[in-house]
């Protein structure tokens, strides 16, 4: 390889990895401004009475119907998860979202009202929890039924 080559070579590689940090710097940008926008959400949401009632409440509930409801938050994000389903509480640069999750698939997207009762939520959450209780427990029968024979 000659001279020449060897020194186009190297200006190709400097010239794309300028172009690939002018994108990048525009991403981080973009990523800096969307967190600001968000910070007061998340916040609120980490912060706020409302938040704490939710989580009791959500615990209570899933006891109640004998289901482990696991409490997490993933930076900003406070999820729900049960059986298979997962409630994740998103801020945004427009408030919380609900967003209700079957694995990775979202089946409904609403806006949280931090005025709203927590157990609101907590109801239109739980549904599908029993439902998907109920057919795990009829799959197991199933199971168990075809052991047996």
């Amino acid at each position: 390889m000659s001279f020449l080559d060897n020194l186009e070579n190297n200006l190709k590689a400097l010239e794309s990895r300028d172009m690939g940090g002018i994108a990048d710097h525009g991403s981080r940008e973009e990523e800096r401004t969307r967190a600001r926008a968000e910070a007061p959400w998340a916040e609120r949401l980490k912060r706020d009475p409302w938040t704490q009632q939710l989580m009791q409440q959500m615990t209570r509930a899933g006891f109640q119907r004998r289901t482990k409801v696991n409490l997490i938050w993933i930076g900003t994000t406070l999820r729900m998860e049960a059986r298979g389903h997962k409630l994740e509480l998103r801020p945004g640069a427009n408030g919380v979202a609900a967003v209700y999750l079957r694995g990775l698939e979202e089946s409904k997207r609403e806006t949280v009202d931090f005025k709203e009762d927590p157990k609101q939520l907590v109801a239109r959450w739980m549904p599908v929890i029993e439902a998907q209780k109920k057919h795990d427990e009829e799959e197991a029968a199933r199971v168990a039924a075809e052991v047996a024979e």
